[in-house]
């Protein structure tokens, strides 16, 4: 999987907090449904695919029980 782009118009500084994780995973899991890839199809592959390519975000990096738990809350949060 590519690495994360920061949108255009977006500030390229990362945190070690989940505010800045959430809006990471956000970005790689919208990333993942335009690669034609169905985030829907197999949502537990998805999720690995995008948290490992969040790897090295500082946040998961720290805390990667607590950056999983972020994700899954997304997930629910947005409906995916």
């Amino acid at each position: 999987m590519a690495p994360i782009r920061e949108p255009a118009g977006s500030s390229s500084q990362v945190f070690n907090n989940a505010d800045s994780f959430a809006q990471a995973f956000d970005e790689a899991w919208k990333q993942l449904s335009r690669t034609g890839r169905s985030p829907e199809l197999d949502r537990e592959a998805s999720l690995a695919a995008v948290l490992e390519q969040l790897a090295d975000h500082p946040f998961r990096r720290s805390s990667p029980e607590l950056a999983e738990q972020v994700a899954q809350f997304r997930l629910r949060l947005l409906g995916l």
